[in-house]
C-alpha cells in the first residue's frame, strides 16, 4: 500500500513499523471474510482493511474523528486476519500504534474514561477483584438469571503438590483466574507433578499487562512487564525451564514483551529473555506427551464423554499453536465433536464483553450454536475470558482442557 507519512510521524520508531506494515497491505480483503465484526456488522470500516485504511488516513495527517475511534474500539484484536493474510501484515501492531495515536487527538468522555480505569484497575487488581467476587457469589442466589449468569460459583483449587522434583517450571497466576478458577493452576501442578515436574509462583509477578495494553494504557502495561521479568529472571538463573501460561490471553502478552520493550535499553534483552522462555502450558505438554501417555495408556470412564473445544484466539492467532490441545485431549481418550468456524472470536477478548455488549453477545451466540451442535456433554477451552463468557450463555458445563487431563490422571 502506498504510503506517505505526515512529518509528525516520519522517522520515529511507531512511524517506521507502521509504514512498513501498510507497505505490506495488497488491499486483497482476504480479511473480510475470517474478522468476526465485519461479519457481525457489514461494514467495511469494521474490518481490518478498512480500519487500516482509518490508520493510514490519521499517519498521513487526516484528523480523527470519534467515529474513527469507534471503529477501532470495535476491534476484537482477535488477529484472525493476521492468520488469513497471504502477505504477512501485522494487523495487531498496527492498531496498538492507530489506537493510541487517535486516543491522544479525539480523546474520551469523563464516563467512559472512568470506567476505562475501573476495569484496569479493578480486574488487575487480585485483591479488589476476589473482594467484589466473594460478596457477588455470597448473593448469587438472589440475583435474577440474567446477573446470576455473570458470577460463577465458588469452586475449590485442590491440592497444588509440593516442590520436589529437580525439573523446575514457573507459573503466571494471573488476575482473575485464581478467584474465578483457582483449579486450573493447582491441576496445572498436578498434571505436571505426575511426570516430574514442579510448577512454582513467583509471588513478585502480577497482572501480565494485558488489561492495561489493550485498552490503551501503554505505560501500565509496560510496568507489570517491567515487574514480572524482574520478578521471573533469578529463577530463571536459577535453572527454570519454562514460564508457564494456562490463560492464552496472558502468554500471547508476555511472548510480545520483547517487542513491546525493543527500545528499552534496561530491559530490551531481558523481556526478549522471558518471552523466549514464555509457553503455553499446550507447548509444554506436546513435548511431554510420551511421559504423559506411559501414565494413561488406556481412556478412563470420564474419557468416555464427548467434548467440544473451543481455541481461543489468543492461542491460535496471536500465538499461532493449533492442533495441539486436540491431540492432547483426543491422547487422553476423549472424543472431540466436530465444530464448524473454529476461526471465529467467541465474542469475549478480554474487557471487550464489557465494553462491546451488544456485539460481544451475538459472537458469543453463534459460537454457543457451533459448539453445542455436536450435543457435547462438556465445552472445553484454554483461556479464563473465553471460558466465563460462553459459560454466561451455556447451560453446558464449560471447563479449561487441562482440568480434564488431570481428572484422567487422578482417575488412573
Amino acid at each position: 500500500m502506498q504510503t506517505n507519512l505526515a512529518d509528525a510521524y516520519r522517522n520515529t520508531p511507531d512511524g517506521e513499523v507502521a509504514e512498513r506494515i501498510l507497505r505490506n497491505c495488497v488491499h486483497c480483503g482476504f480479511c473480510l471474510a475470517t474478522c468476526p465484526t465485519y461479519q457481525i456488522l457489514g461494514n467495511e470500516l469494521d474490518s481490518p482493511r478498512g480500519r487500516i485504511y482509518l490508520m493510514k488516513q490519521v499517519l498521513e495527517g487526516a484528523t480523527p474523528t470519534a467515529k474513527t475511534q469507534l471503529h477501532l474500539d470495535r476491534c476484537l484484536t482477535c488477529r484472525n486476519c493476521e492468520t488469513t493474510c497471504p502477505s504477512g501484515v501485522e494487523y495487531g501492531k498496527l492498531l496498538d500504534i492507530g489506537r493510541h495515536l487517535v486516543e491522544e487527538k479525539v480523546g474520551r468522555g469523563a464516563a467512559a474514561t472512568a470506567t476505562r480505569a475501573a476495569l484496569k484497575t479493578g480486574l488487575g487488581t487480585p485483591l479488589l477483584f476476589n473482594a467484589a467476587l466473594k460478596i457477588g457469589q455470597s448473593v448469587r442466589g438472589l440475583l435474577p438469571g440474567s446477573m446470576k449468569s455473570r458470577i460463577p460459583a465458588a469452586e475449590a483449587a485442590g491440592n497444588w503438590p509440593a516442590a520436589h522434583h529437580p525439573r523446575r517450571m514457573l507459573v503466571l497466576q494471573g488476575c482473575v483466574q485464581p478467584g474465578l478458577k483457582p483449579n486450573i493452576n493447582a491441576a496445572t501442578a498436578r498434571v505436571l507433578d505426575r511426570i516430574g515436574i514442579s510448577l512454582i509462583a513467583a509471588s513478585e509477578a502480577g497482572c501480565c499487562g494485558a488489561l492495561a495494553h489493550h485498552l490503551n494504557d501503554a505505560e501500565d502495561g509496560l510496568a507489570a512487564a517491567r515487574r514480572n521479568i524482574e520478578a521471573w529472571l533469578p529463577h530463571l538463573d536459577a535453572g527454570a525451564e519454562a514460564i508457564v501460561m494456562t490463560a492464552s490471553g496472558c502468554g500471547v502478552m508476555v511472548k510480545d514483551y520483547g517487542w513491546l520493550l525493543r527500545d528499552d535499553a534496561a530491559y530490551a534483552e531481558k523481556a526478549a529473555r522471558i518471552s523466549a522462555a514464555t509457553r503455553d502450558i499446550s507447548e509444554i505438554l506436546v513435548c511431554e506427551a510420551a511421559a504423559l501417555k506411559s501414565l494413561a495408556p488406556h481412556a478412563s470412564p470420564l474419557t468416555q464423554k464427548r467434548i467440544a473445544y473451543h481455541p481461543p484466539c489468543t492461542l491460535q492467532h496471536g500465538q499461532k499453536l493449533t492442533g495441539g490441545v486436540e491431540a492432547l485431549l483426543t491422547d487422553a481418550g476423549f472424543e472431540l465433536t466436530p465444530v464448524a468456524e473454529k476461526h471465529l472470536c467467541c465474542g469475549s477478548a478480554g474487557t471487550y464483553s464489557i465494553l462491546q455488549p451488544e456485539i460481544a453477545n451475538q459472537l458469543k451466540a453463534r459460537k454457543l450454536g457451533n459448539l453445542q451442535a455436536g450435543q457435547p456433554e462438556l465445552i472445553a477451552t484454554a483461556n479464563i475470558g473465553c471460558l466465563t463468557h460462553l459459560q454466561s450463555g451455556s447451560n453446558i458445563p464449560v471447563r479449561h482442557w487441562v482440568e480434564l487431563l488431570d481428572e484422567v490422571l487422578a482417575g488412573l
